[in-house]
């Protein structure tokens, strides 16, 4: 799978990236931001102020506060009072995301829909790039955008690991799959909608875990079409504790799992022939975390109960490591054109397949019970997936 990820990452880069589109907006029609916020009292002000200065000209902000305990509601008061184009709509209880997203879409005013996480910063220029893929010749069919994630808070390693992923997987993938066919998930940090197109699939899952993953699936299925856009820049904070992390991971693997449940049955659909191959990459990842759990209890007991230690192949492990390096390196020269300084992180992505994969695939194992406990919960009349307050970071 790296060896494609790279291959079709490079060819997306030839055939849609590296040639600047020259085609300009001559209307600017209206763009619905919306914040869900919950807990959000030491980021939600800041990401409102850089939301001000944005380029393009045709915009509203609307933040919905699902019941948060903190001083978010307090600070959101102070911001309607100092910015017209700022609207707030205060849920008294924690009912989700997704609800939230499904509420602030009933209150928007424009036809393309902005989800934006309250922790983020929007780029100045990260509006235009986005709308374009809806406006222009061929777009018609566009249902959502994705844009790019960056990681803004570098102090600590796992920080700078996650600062190597979000460009050697999750941006480089994107690029991959929407040359092989269809987008597994758009970024939840950072995603434009159609906003007719979110009607025609039913707007968000709201009982399941993660929003993204599952309104990604149900636009696909409606053959709305998802594209990636490099440009639309998001800078965004990550977990940088292991027990941050690990419940964050832990919940992008429930959500992607619990769409696998949901949407299994397309694998017998012709029609739907372009998920296959995200179908099987995910059926194969859950088995391969599977598989090198039991190979390494094996080993173990192998070296434990034997006369003669057990020694493994390395070289095995050593080809593995190396096409990784490689891969985060293609995917920073790729990404480095969008942020200056970006190579210098490449020493960190040693790191990567010695530590994060045994991470990873302890995530998927601990995840696959929770997801199936949550699915049984849904069936038996359980409307809304809630969320916590996430790891924002040691020094915000």
């Amino acid at each position: 799978m790296s060896i494609i990820w790279i291959s079709s990452g490079i060819l997306f880069y030839f055939r849609r990236e590296k040639t600047p589109s020259s085609f300009t907006l001559d209307q600017f029609p209206m763009v619905s931001i919306l914040i869900p916020c919950f807990n959000e009292a030491e980021t939600i002000v800041d990401t409102i102020h850089e939301l001000q200065p944005l380029t393009y000209p045709n915009y509203e902000i609307i933040i919905i506060n699902d019941g948060s305990k903190d001083r978010s509601l307090h600070h959101l008061k102070v911001l309607i009072e100092m910015y017209q184009n700022v609207r707030i709509i205060n849920l008294k209880m924690n009912r989700g995301k997704a609800n939230a997203l499904k509420i602030g879409v009933m209150a928007s005013l424009g036809q393309i829909i902005i989800s934006l996480d309250a922790d983020s910063v929007l780029d100045r220029d990260a509006i235009q790039p986005l709308v374009i893929h809806f406006i222009r010749p061929g777009g018609e069919r566009v249902g959502a955008v994705t844009g790019n994630p960056r990681v803004r808070n570098r102090s600590s390693l796992l920080a700078k690991i996650q600062l190597v992923e979000y460009s050697s997987i999750i941006g480089l993938i994107k690029r991959s799959q929407r040359i092989l066919g269809k987008i597994m998930t758009v970024s939840g940090v950072i995603v434009a909608f159609r906003k007719r197109a979110l009607i025609d699939c039913g707007l968000w899952d709201i009982d399941l875990i993660t929003d993204d993953i599952g309104v990604s699936w149900k636009l696909q299925r409606r053959f709305w079409d998802i594209r990636y856009e490099p440009t639309a820049l998001c800078w965004m904070l990550v977990p940088e504790t292991v027990t941050g992390l690990w419940k964050q991971r832990i919940r992008w693997a429930q959500g992607g799992i619990e769409v696998l449940m949901r949407h299994w049955k397309i694998i017998f659909s012709w029609k739907q022939r372009r998920f296959i191959p995200i179908l099987l990459e995910q059926i194969i990842s859950i088995l391969w975390s599977f598989c090198w759990l039991i190979s390494t209890v094996i080993i173990i007991g192998q070296m434990i109960f034997s006369k003669h230690y057990y020694v493994p192949i390395f070289w095995t492990g050593t080809y593995l490591a190396i096409i990784s390096i490689i891969q985060v390196f293609v995917a920073l020269v790729l990404d480095h054109r969008y942020e200056r300084g970006l190579l210098k992180y490449f020493l960190w992505s040693i790191w990567y397949p010695s530590i994060y994969w045994y991470i990873n695939a302890f995530v998927v194992i601990f995840a696959i019970p929770k997801a199936i406990l949550h699915m049984i919960a849904v069936k038996k009349g359980q409307k809304y997936a809630v969320w916590d307050s996430p790891d924002r970071g040691i020094n915000i």
